[in-house]
């Protein structure tokens, strides 16, 4: 008999009248919000102007979406395309079906063209929603849960994950792997937070440090999987992506430190522009008042001066009358 583990939903949809409610889409868009909301925070205390994030997000999110899926179906394409198969299915994105691969590096394409349209550099707004998407992503392994899928090799822990019969799925008691990363991301998150606050990381090596951490907490939890997947060497595929792409985020966090050290002075050139130009207006009001009153001594000066030059003047001139007089 088992004491303990962690159930499983019943159903993945709540229908509000005709409307369905899915758990896998709201935990994406809980976790897509969260990111904007802590980017924009750090994006402002950074010198940029509240709303940016949000306004490159609306390019990289849908991006990301898209790369998200496209890695995923590319990747296990036999779910979608072997014989049996419909591939209608391979556009149903709320079933779940997300690769976070595909989904960041899309995601980063879609982010630089907005980072272009505002004039700003891509590394300095990446640094901003690194602890972001780790938060994002440890809401939306919640999705799976609903979805009862990633779940890991079977386990008697007082934590293990309960599973129903289904397609593709034996009822029983599994690691829940979804449980597992979603708290290392928490983690990952506050990690990226602590570094940057300590380091004063910059030039994209927060976001790098993000993906480093990720994938290092991503090796051991693919292993764990027990969801069909194709093998490379013996080693699943997201495991050697995984390991490439921490090899990669590494190489970048020491070459960058060392070819640019330090962190970005001004990460919104037009924002700092603009308060240049109002600092300079408001100067110039200042010393309007002061430029005012020295004109005004400037003037008095002068009339006080002209009095009192006419008084000999007069002086002389009643001086000379007499004189004429008593002459």
């Amino acid at each position: 008999m088992d004491l303990a583990y962690i159930p499983s939903p019943s159903t993945g949809v709540i229908h509000l009248g005709p409307i369905p409610l899915r758990g896998y889409a709201f935990c994406i868009i809980i976790g897509v919000f969260v990111a904007v909301w802590l980017g924009n925070k750090r994006w402002v205390a950074r010198g940029g102007t509240a709303g940016t994030v949000a306004d490159i997000a609306v390019w990289a999110v849908p991006f990301g979406l898209v790369g998200g899926r496209l890695y995923h179906v590319i990747t296990d394409y036999q779910l979608y395309f072997s014989d049996g198969e419909n591939w209608v299915d391979a556009f149903k994105i709320w079933e779940g079906g997300l690769g976070i691969w595909g989904a960041i590096a899309l995601g980063a394409v879609g982010a630089w063209i907005g980072c272009r349209r505002r004039g700003i550099a891509l590394p300095a707004y990446a640094d901003a929603i690194a602890p972001g998407i780790a938060f994002a992503q440890a809401i939306g392994r919640w999705g799976n849960w609903f979805n009862q899928e990633l779940y890991g090799k079977p386990t008697d822990l007082p934590w293990a994950l309960k599973i129903s019969e289904g397609v593709n799925r034996e009822a029983g008691l599994y690691h829940p792997t979804f449980l597992y990363e979603s708290l290392w991301c928490v983690g990952v998150g506050f990690l990226v937070i602590w570094a940057d606050r300590r380091f004063k990381l910059g030039h994209g090596r927060a976001f790098a440090l993000y993906v480093a951490a990720y994938c290092a907490g991503r090796v051991w939890t693919e292993y764990l999987r027990v969801d069909e997947a194709h093998h490379v060497l013996g080693l699943r595929l997201n495991v050697w992506t995984a390991i490439i792409v921490f090899l990669l985020a590494v190489v970048y966090l020491v070459l960058s430190a060392r070819m640019r050290p330090g962190r970005e002075e001004i990460v919104e050139p037009k924002k700092a522009e603009k308060d240049a130009k109002d600092e300079k207006a408001g100067d110039a009001a200042d010393a309007e008042p002061e430029d005012a009153a020295s004109d005004t001594d400037t003037d008095t000066g002068k009339s006080e001066t002209s009095e009192t030059s006419e008084e000999p003047d007069t002086e002389k001139s009643g001086n000379g009358a007499g004189s004429a007089a008593k002459s």
